[in-house]
């Protein structure tokens, strides 16, 4: 459950992510991550039938992301 697994339960977000935008008509998914016992984190997937993962979680103060490089989430109000 390290780093590897981390990156396989990414891929498949991605994965499930263009399987709704691909798909014909509505599509809905969603992602929780909840905090367990023993610096674990449970990621569960829902789209459609629950996919769930447990992770091991190492708090570190420093960020994968740097702010310059994090990616920006644009809103489109109309």
């Amino acid at each position: 459950m390290g780093n590897g697994e981390k990156e396989s339960v990414k891929k498949e977000l991605l994965n499930i992510f263009e399987d709704a935008f691909q798909h014909d008509g509505y599509s809905d998914f969603r992602v929780e991550i909840r905090i367990l016992k023993r610096k674990q984190k449970e990621v569960i997937i829902h789209y459609g039938k629950q996919h769930r993962y447990v992770l091991d979680f190492l708090n570190k103060d420093n960020s994968s992301i740097s702010p310059a490089n994090k990616p920006k989430l644009a809103s489109i109000d109309n």
